[in-house]
């Protein structure tokens, strides 16, 4: 893993600035709702993952891949595409960075609810700003499942 002391002075002002740009939204939960047992979860993850016959992020990618909840681990593959980016985790168990086994396995404990039919990934290398209108796209898609928590996975 890359440690932000092994970067240059440059480098480390880059990723200090991403951090900086992200809005502060406080600790206020958005909108009230049902205890965890009886929500819908639906993962979404920024770390590159999709299905192997779906198109690779490029770089810089703001957009997402819809990756169907019946899909085997040996179908996903991982395209981001930044060089500082430590696939290995991945590659043992996909569990670390899209977490569905996980959560089935909460949903089996009635710990949530239910598991959506579809869960999302984006590229974490995009511009934060840029994501913006394909957040509130997958909003909508989100709202259509009947999901109303998801499960995020910042790689």
């Amino acid at each position: 893993m890359a440690r932000l002391t092994d970067f240059s002075a440059s480098e480390q002002k880059h990723h200090l600035d991403k951090i900086r740009d992200l809005p502060d939204f406080g600790a206020t939960p958005f909108v009230a709702g049902p205890p965890l047992r009886e929500r819908r979860v639906a993962i979404i993850t920024t770390s590159g993952v999709h299905l192997r016959g779906d198109r690779p992020f490029a770089m810089g990618a703001a957009d997402y891949r819809v990756i169907p909840g019946d899909t085997p681990h040996a179908d996903l593959i991982m395209s981001h595409s930044s060089v500082n980016f430590d696939r290995s985790g991945f590659q043992e168990d996909v569990n670390v960075v899209f977490p569905l086994d996980r959560l089935r396995e909460l949903q089996a404990e009635g710990v949530v609810g239910s598991v959506s039919d579809y869960h999302y990934a984006f590229m974490g290398a995009a511009p934060i700003r840029a994501l913006e209108a394909k957040a509130r796209e997958l909003a909508a898609l989100l709202k259509k499942d009947r999901v109303d928590a998801v499960l995020l996975t910042p790689v």
